[in-house]
């Protein structure tokens, strides 16, 4: 990392920051150029092993590319504030970030199909369990990143900070 000052290495502080994000977007690989887009998740951190949990219809391009190389790389940010200092005709951007790398499986059972579903409506939901049609679960893929590498990073500036 460029900036060594901006990282966080603190695994809670990590988790801290996705929990704030709304929005996990997934790299995918198609050939020569990657797919990448934007998802609702869920997650859990247990034991030192952190998984993200998605969910999408049951066809599309990302289901096709998922089974060709589940491979996937993520991102998500939150905490950002544009700060533009007219007087020196500077501008910064001060956010919160985590990037990471895993590989995606697709949840079959609806056991673990439900566990996956209320972690991401718990994400959504300050972390309450809130309820959900089960009768869409023959019509709903559901499946996990879990996760291999991660980092985060954090730009603050001094006028940011109250």
């Amino acid at each position: 990392m460029r900036k060594g000052n901006r990282e966080i290495t603190a695994i809670d502080e990590i988790i801290s920051v996705m929990e704030k994000c709304d929005v996990c977007r997934i790299a995918l690989n198609n050939g020569d150029y990657p797919y990448i887009l934007p998802l609702s998740f869920g997650m859990d951190y247990k034991g030192e092993k952190l998984t993200l949990y998605f969910h999408s219809a049951l066809e599309g391009m990302k289901l096709d590319l998922i089974k060709k190389d589940n491979r996937a790389a993520f991102e998500m940010d939150c905490e950002g504030e544009l700060e533009y200092h007219r007087e020196k005709g500077y501008c910064t951007y001060n956010y919160a970030s985590v990037i990471g790398m895993g590989k995606i499986t697709f949840v079959e059972k609806d056991e673990e199909k439900i566990y996956c579903l209320e972690k991401l409506m718990e994400h959504y939901h300050n972390g309450e369990k809130a309820p959900f049609s089960k009768a869409a679960l023959p019509r709903t893929t559901v499946y996990k990143l879990e996760v291999e590498a991660i980092t985060g990073k954090r730009k603050v500036s001094p006028k940011s900070v109250k």
